[in-house]
């Protein structure tokens, strides 16, 4: 997405952190690269970093996986939807720039609704997301205080009046739908792999190994020591 304006594709690095667009996409990006050093390390070891992890910055992975499975849906749809001007791009490198924040992006988050073994998100990440929305409105209006100019014309109370508010409103209450659709997602694909087809997937040897001694050691009667 451009800097300014928004559909010219090309812009710099320290601008394009005002646009929602561009925030989502380092987001899936930094997700993807967490997630290769996750499997890397369950891979060597039979246990994933993550689950050394303490147990807040787990929840906080939890909600990051949330957002990576809904926001990308959003930015899709409000771009395609309210910003596209209808006309494609001049320029290849502008068309391919756009097609891979407001298109590949999406297709990204469903990737990781449909192949991996993630559990359905929790309901309180609806919480989660609602507020970096309004985070990310708040940065609008900074940038807007310190740059001169709004990320999104939407935002623009004096171009739009009383429909900013309704665009606010419209776009979380918008989230809240595609976080019910992506829930609904994973639920049925949970259902269709694992309890219909029985398809709980194989785990690393090490770490099976690892989870079967546990048990055992569980299962055994503990001594009781009298005085």
């Amino acid at each position: 997405m451009a800097v300014r304006p928004e559909r010219d594709g090309v812009h710099c690095l320290a601008g394009q952190f005002s646009y929602f667009t561009s925030l989502t996409y380092w987001g899936l990006g930094f997700y993807f690269l967490v997630a290769a050093i996750h499997t890397f390390t369950y891979a060597r070891s039979g246990v994933p970093l993550l689950d050394r992890f303490p147990r807040p910055l787990q929840a906080l992975h939890s909600a990051f996986y949330t957002t990576i499975v809904v926001y990308p849906f959003i930015v899709t749809i409000v771009y395609w939807g309210r910003l596209y001007s209808g006309h494609w791009f001049a320029e290849i490198f502008a068309g391919w720039s756009n097609v891979s924040q407001h298109l590949l992006n999406s297709v990204f988050a469903l990737f990781e609704i449909v192949v991996p073994r993630t559990d359905t998100p929790l309901p309180v990440h609806m919480l989660w997301l609602i507020l970096v929305l309004a985070l990310y409105l708040a940065l609008a209006y900074v940038t807007k205080a310190s740059k001169g100019f709004y990320p999104y014309d939407f935002l623009d109370p004096k171009a739009q009046g009383a429909l900013v508010a309704a665009y606010v409103f419209g776009i979380a209450v918008g989230c809240l739908v595609v976080f019910g659709l992506a829930w609904g997602a994973i639920w049925l694909r949970k259902y269709i792999t694992e309890t219909r087809l029985g398809k709980n997937g194989k785990f690393a040897k090490r770490g099976h190994e690892a989870g079967a001694r546990g048990d055992a050691e569980m299962a055994k009667p503990q001594e009781v020591s009298v005085a």
